[in-house]
Parts: structure tokens; sequence; C-alpha cells
């Protein structure tokens, strides 16, 4: 279980600070990317793979990423949620952990709940998660890939 009181939402603001971080879609924890799953967001998540394709993490989607792999290219088009400056998923109960938390009044406390985020995923649960997500959006069958391969979570 995510240790989500450590975390707790900021308040809401649309400062230019605030606003870069929503251009970079934050994370989930599994449990709320369970959720965000079963209430049919799937097609707007993307999967990152860490750099040594240990694990995967469910995230929003940059735009173009939609049912995807993450894919640098497609990282400067910004959060597929994100429209008009609002987040489409604010107040609704799906707005990712890392989303609600980081603000510009937390200075450097960011980098705890992205790393707090990063070991939740690399838990049997969260490659669970990742893998039924990729086998639902065939990911394996568009990329050649293997599960339990070097290159496949």
């Amino acid at each position: 279980m995510f240790p989500r009181e450590l975390f707790p939402p900021s308040p809401p603001c649309s400062c230019g600070i605030c606003l870069g971080y929503c251009r970079r879609p934050g994370w989930w924890s599994v449990e709320e990317a369970a959720a965000a799953l079963e209430a049919g967001y799937g097609t707007r998540m993307m999967c990152e793979l860490s750099p040594e394709f240990t694990f995967g993490v469910l995230s929003p989607a940059f735009r173009g990423n939609e049912a995807d792999l993450s894919f640098q290219v497609n990282a400067g088009n910004g959060c597929t949620f994100l429209k008009e400056n609002l987040c489409e998923l604010y107040g609704t109960g799906y707005q990712p952990l890392e989303c609600r938390f980081c603000h510009h009044s937390r200075t450097g406390r960011g980098r705890q709940c992205h790393v707090a985020l990063e070991k939740d995923w690399h838990s049997m649960a969260g490659q669970r998660l990742v893998l039924r997500w990729m086998h639902t959006h065939s990911i394996f069958e568009k990329y050649g890939l293997t599960p339990g391969s070097s290159r496949a979570p």
C-alpha cells in the first residue's frame, strides 16, 4: 500500500511553474492507476519503461502516445489530459497522486514523491497491472516483445 499521507494534495494553482509540472504527466500510485483503468482511462495512458527495462509505469499519456509506450519524441506534446491549461482529471478522483502533490511551494519535494511512486510500481502488483494493460493494448505484438524478456517488463 502506497503511503499517500506523506504526499497530501496541494492547493490548485495555474502559475507558470505549476503548469510546467502539468505538461509532463505525473504518476498514479499502482492502486490509483488500477482504479483509473476500471473507470475507462486505459486508452489515454502510456507505459513508461525504466532505463534498464526492468519495470514499467502506467501514466497519463503524452498527446500522441495514447495506449502505447512512452516515446520522447512526443514529450513536448504535453499531457493528454491538459486542455486549455486545465486538467480534465481535476476533481474526478482520478488525478494522479504526483499531479495532486507537486506545487511551486514544495520545492524539492516532488523528487521524494516520484521516488516513492517508482518503488510502488517496481512491485509485483505494479508489474501485473502493466502487463495486463500491455496485453489489452497489444503492445507486445506491436513491438515484437516477449513478456519477461530483457526488453519488456
